[in-house]
């Protein structure tokens, strides 16, 4: 994966997306509308929901949104960690929607996530109120108070006051919670017979499970359970089709049944399939995604569907460690908040999953959710990427004799599985209170919703059980001495970071791993001598800029050539450290030879892939140094960095690479001024303030709001700035000034956003038609689920076939009596009974197929081609098959050419009897039919020596 640390690959829409080929069509409709909401701070006691409030006033803004923007210093409020003050407010938001003209939809509003307790009315009646907490998904059904065609009044209320019953609250916790419509809003209409939202209940939505994963012999089951509701007022003959769709769109399984659903009820579809052909299985270094579409049919009509992602894959966890698919995995990755600076919690979904994307570049492998669930926008990301996630339902440290609170928390944490219960970066719930330890409340709770998945005991070194307790995982806070037997797994869910706080959990497969504390700098009101930047700690800042020592894993963690030369090159330096995972590393000073050493073997390193490079300096001279990564002498990666000199400009960086900006009004892109010298060398430390300045259709975030954001002053070696985009695309200019210096500017475009997230997320589904066909002898056992087609010695073949709408096929010699149909013979392999026999052709001319009343189109056809030989013992209950049987023994062509109208291909003819590693002989090719004429397929020695063809199997199946 070769990409800049701030590399983006975003898979979000952009404007003009129309459903891709085969994807069906379906009254569901899902409008995201983040955009043009009013906006009032304060006044909790008000009537603003009433159809007649003046909002002209109110300030209009897009979701995600915060209360307040805050500066570094958190605006200056001396709260402790209770946060009694800080964010304490209510956020008014009102807007009108319009409703489609269609009648008879459920209509709904949905919500990932607000701060912390929402009221919602429409046309000035209450809905409802969710209260559960900030951090997790809700909706209303809206339908009772809307008219088909007509524009309603949405007004909600979203009350961040502190509340006793709601966790987090009512503290302490050492991160903020800040305010505000902070994640994604949907309008979601649905027929009256319509698959159910997945957090509603334990059986609710879309929930598929892997039972069976084989990573070795690479089979996996899959089990779909669907849940259906019919709001109408009649029984409904409902059909649920559900198919699991490949990274090409090809279907792969496809399951159907029919259920008659009574009024006001709902019914979970269980559904269960395998796939046992060219599985492909999501990991860490692969991760494969497979679509499930769901498809309801209200009797033959189409009425709803959605589509969820999933991947196969098998977690264990042994005496060898965490084991996937197979292999032995070390987890390595960092705690992440889900703060940024001046917008607090309101990410929008490209900073999610940028902050994943540095994630995958410096090689860790799993993503801890500190401490609350966290946007649906991470999960996709770990998903695409390859993270392992272990995720939390909100918690720190709290014990509360509230049975409400507690009550709470679990609902927090089956709303949580519930929602993200189909990832498969998801392998471990936290089963307790962050701090605390196990709790047996939160564990069941946890385990009714997904037995599949392990739970993790959220402990810490200093009180509580020292152990996993009822929880599947002993996961423990460790930035010092700890207490473990030695006896179970241990997995360090927090800890410090760095080569010595690794190399630590090397030396024992029991221990997991760890988790270190924390990916990016977060605020808090935990007690600091620096009140003027309250975000704490963090592997890089809090918008994201790398610190020192961060690009030391992307040398031990990634096997791509890697060297970097961490810090300045500068009068003063006394040590310099260099990452490298080459062998030796050498400086050239000025382009001569300097310094060349391998790396550290301080003890504390002992167990590392990649210990640091140390120099030590006592004659710094000013110049270019240059570090090279040497493998058997020869340089496989190389950074220089040069002495820098005075002031002479500012660098500006924008944050683009890989990336789409969306014209939504709240998409942002994070850019960095640095302050360098005539010959471009970034000045560490400076005392300059930047000012930036926006050109076109965005703005910059906190400008002339009092907290810093614009001026604002380099710290960490940058100056760092949030741009949003605008609601129409367009270019925009940036443009970074320091007084006395040479300007820098940068120029980037943005791009209609996509609201119609169904179309927005949807990719093409060939659903083609294919029948498999296992040929032989009358005595030929048929591979399971194939359609048989035997023929007698010494005659051609006609078979008719059922699939495709009917067709007939006819195998032939040009002589008849050239043709030898083989029984069982025994071959061991997968699918063996298909190639165990077959039909042999000893015509020079070749064997025909000709395939006739073909409808219009194109095919795939895969013929396979195996020699068999037998395997019979003494155990067959066919004992004279080996000593009657010649067919086998006649000589064959090793090398076969396949012609058609449209191509010619060549394969190769597997033999044997024991084909348990090496895969049958198989060639694809393709034909046309134009529905009339029959499609001639001829089989040859591709020697032109006329030997026998030996044909097995086919597979004929409709193509794009």
């Amino acid at each position: 994966m070769k990409k800049t640390l701030f590399a983006l690959l975003l898979g979000l829409s952009v404007s003009g997306f129309a459903l891709p080929e085969g994807y069906p069509e379906t009254p569901r409709v899902k409008t995201k509308i983040n955009q043009h909401w009013k906006f009032h701070l304060g006044n909790p006691d008000a009537e603003f929901f009433k159809p007649d409030t003046k909002d002209q006033s109110w300030e209009t803004v897009h979701v995600p949104h915060t209360l307040e923007l805050t500066s570094m210093s958190l605006n200056d409020c001396q709260d402790d960690k209770y946060q009694e003050t800080f964010m304490r407010k209510v956020g008014w938001y009102r807007r009108d929607i319009r409703i489609s003209p269609t009648p008879g939809k459920r209509i709904f509003l949905e919500f990932e996530g607000a701060h912390q307790i929402t009221d919602c009315w429409v046309n000035g009646k209450h809905i409802g109120r969710f209260a559960v907490g900030g951090y997790s998904p809700f909706h209303f059904d809206i339908t009772d108070e809307v008219e088909p065609g007509k524009t309603a009044q949405v007004t909600l209320r979203v009350d961040n006051r502190k509340n006793e019953t709601t966790p987090p609250d009512p503290g302490p916790f050492d991160y903020i919670k800040f305010g505000g419509l902070y994640r994604d809003v949907y309008l979601v209409e649905k027929d009256p017979l319509h698959i159910t939202f997945n957090w509603e209940a334990m059986d609710a939505g879309v929930k598929i499970t892997t039972p069976t994963v084989d990573p070795v012999n690479l089979y996996g089951t899959v089990n779909v359970k669907t849940t259906v509701r019919n709001a109408y007022d009649v029984p409904r003959e409902t059909t649920l089709i559900t198919r699991v769709i490949d990274a090409d769109g090809l279907v792969v399984l496809k399951l159907a049944d029919t259920q008659l659903i009574q009024p006001g009820s709902d019914f979970t579809f269980n559904q269960i399939g395998s796939i046992e052909e060219n599985l492909q299985l999501w990991g860490i270094d692969h991760p494969y995604l497979y679509r499930v579409n769901s498809l309801v049919l209200d009797e033959e009509k189409t009425v709803d569907g959605l589509e969820n992602r999933m991947g196969f894959r098998k977690v264990e966890i042994t005496d060898r460690g965490v084991i996937l698919n197979g292999d032995p995995v070390k987890l390595m990755g960092m705690n992440r908040h889900q703060h940024y600076g001046y917008i607090g919690d309101a990410l929008p979904d490209s900073l999610h999953y940028k902050d994943m994307l540095q994630f995958k570049e410096l090689g860790f492998n799993i993503m801890r959710t500190a401490h609350y669930p966290q946007d649906n926008a991470i999960l996709e990301a770990c998903d695409e990427l390859g993270i392992l996630v272990y995720e939390e339902a909100p918690t720190w440290i709290t014990i509360t004799t509230n049975q409400q609170w507690y009550a709470n928390l679990e609902k927090a944490a089956r709303i949580m599985i519930r929602n993200h219960y189909n990832h498969p970066s998801v392998i471990i719930w936290g089963a307790g209170i962050n701090h605390r330890g196990p709790v047996a409340q939160i564990h069941n709770a946890c385990k009714q919703e997904d037995p599949f998945r392990f739970t993790a005991s959220q402990g810490s070194r200093w009180t509580g059980p020292q152990h996993s307790g009822i929880t599947d995982i002993y996961a423990q806070m460790i930035y010092g001495d700890y207490y473990w037997n030695h006896k179970e797994p241990m997995l360090a869910m927090e800890g410090r970071r760095g080569p010595e706080a690794v190399n630590h959990y090397l030396d024992d497969p029991l221990k997991l791993g760890l988790i270190a504390w924390t990916a990016h700098a977060y605020y808090t009101f935990h007690p600091t001598k620096t009140p003027q930047d309250r975000a704490r700690g963090g592997m890089m800042t809090v918008f994201r800029w790398p610190k020192k020592g961060t690009m030391w894993y992307r040398a031990e963690l990634t096997a791509e050539p890697f060297t970097y030369i961490e810090g300045a090159w500068t009068n003063g330096v006394s040590t310099l450290e260099v990452y490298s995972n080459a062998e030796e590393v050498e400086l050239l000073l000025n382009g001569k030879p300097y310094r060349k050493s391998g790396p550290s073997t301080d003890e504390k390193y002992s167990l590392l892939n990649a210990p640091p490079f140390i120099f030590e300096i006592d004659d710094f001279k000013p110049g270019t140094l240059t570090a090279n990564g040497l493998e058997n002498g020869n340089m496989v990666s190389s950074m220089s960095i040069r002495t820098p000199e005075k002031p002479a400009a500012v660098t500006l960086i924008l944050d683009t690479q890989g990336r789409t900006v969306l014209a939504d009004g709240s998409d942002l892109l994070v850019a960095y001024a640095q302050v360098v010298d005539q010959n471009g060398t970034p000045i560490p430390d400076t005392p300059f303030n930047v000012t930036f300045s926006v050109n076109g259709p965005a703005s910059i975030v906190g400008e002339r709001k009092g907290i810093g954001a614009n001026p604002t002053h380099v710290r960490h070696g940058h100056a760092p700035v949030l741009i949003r985009a605008g609601t129409e695309p367009g270019t925009v200019t940036v443009t970074a000034e320091v007084d006395g210096l040479k300007s820098g500017k940068a120029v980037f475009e943005t791009v209609k956003a996509e609201t119609d997230m169904i179309a927005a997320n949807a990719g093409p589904i060939y659903d083609f038609e294919s029948v498999k066909i296992d040929i032989g002898g009358r005595s030929q056992l048929v591979q399971f689920g194939w359609t048989p087609w035997m023929g007698d010695d010494n005659a051609d073949s006609k078979q008719d076939f059922e699939s495709l709408s009917g067709f007939s096929a006819v195998l032939r010699c040009s002589n008849p009596e050239l043709l030898r149909w083989l029984g069982e013979m025994n071959v061991m392999g997968r699918n063996g009974f298909a190639w165990g026999d077959g039909v042999l052709c000893m015509d020079e001319n070749g064997l025909m197929l000709e395939l006739s009343n073909l409808r219009k189109g194109k095919y795939r056809i895969t013929s396979g081609h195996h020699a068999p030989r037998n395997n019979s013992d003494s155990m067959d209950p066919n004992p004279d098959k080996k000593k009657n049987a010649a067919i086998h023994q006649l000589p064959y062509a090793r090398k076969l050419k396949i012609e058609t109208a449209g191509e010619s291909v060549e394969t190769v003819v597997t033999e044997g009897k024991a084909m348990h590693e090496a895969p049958f002989g198989s060639v694809a090719f393709h034909v046309e039919s134009n529905g009339r004429d029959p499609v001639m397929i001829r089989f040859s020695d591709a020697s032109g020596k006329g030997r026998g063809i030996w044909l097995n199997t086919l597979e004929i199946s409709e193509w794009k």
